[in-house]
């Protein structure tokens, strides 16, 4: 479990009202297009820095926050709603937590793992939750017809699967960041990096995002990191 002794709980969590001075210790945000191998990326990114790759504990942490089974929560992550379909589910579903509740419960979790630090977070939002000046914040995309590829050729998905499910997340996330965050999740100024990995290996982009993380961030930095001290 997440400790979230060092942030104000009762706050109303952004990075607006968080001081960023109490982020000590960089981190790193990963948005992704379905398809594009940011997933991957992000693990790979981790794995190769000694940093905690996050992404079901956010699920788990809101989960067990709002004492819901992790699959109810699952089922609207990273999803946008609208007024009428919360007021709806809410009052027919006694299993369904809110927009605000999920968002709220999203915000305070991933704030508290920047503020631990050596963590690479993966999608809802990240980059637009954490303070900007603290973590190295990354969007990996591909070409659509790529992203359909893999998804056929890795996934087991049927051509027309691919197109369909690749449709429906890429909307439901691109949605869900405009309606709680009001952002254009595609923008390019919101990242410190967009990698596009039509011509490289996966492995390739994840140390292309470890080199930009090291450029922003001082040289101790990247020895400490290197060295575990």
């Amino acid at each position: 479990m997440i400790n979230l002794s060092g942030l104000r709980k009762n706050a109303n969590f952004s990075n607006k009202v968080i001081p960023e001075g109490i982020f000590s210790v960089p981190f790193i945000t990963v948005c992704r297009e379905p398809g594009s191998g940011g997933a991957h990326v992000a693990m790979k990114v981790a794995q190769k820095l000694g940093f905690e790759f996050i992404d079901q504990q956010i699920i788990e942490e809101i989960a067990r926050s709002t004492k819901k089974r992790a699959k109810i929560i699952k089922t609207i992550d990273e999803k946008a709603r609208t007024s009428i379909q919360d007021l709806v589910h809410a009052t027919f579903n006694k299993d369904y937590v809110s927009d605000y509740k999920y968002i709220s419960e999203l915000s305070k979790i991933i704030l508290a793992y920047a503020y631990k630090g050596k963590v690479v977070i993966l999608g809802r939002g990240g980059n637009f939750i954490t303070p900007d000046s603290k973590g190295f914040h990354v969007r990996v995309t591909a070409p659509l017809p790529i992203r359909r590829i893999r998804a056929v050729k890795y996934e087991n998905q049927t051509a027309q699967e691919a197109k369909e499910n690749i449709s429906k997340i890429e909307k439901d996330r691109v949605d869900f960041v405009k309606k709680y965050f009001k952002k254009d999740i595609k923008k390019a100024s919101y990242y410190d990096m967009v990698l596009n990995t039509n011509y490289m290996r996966l492995d390739e982009a994840a140390d292309l995002v470890i080199e930009g993380f090291y450029k922003k961030f001082s040289w101790p930095d990247r020895y400490r990191n290197i060295f575990g001290n």
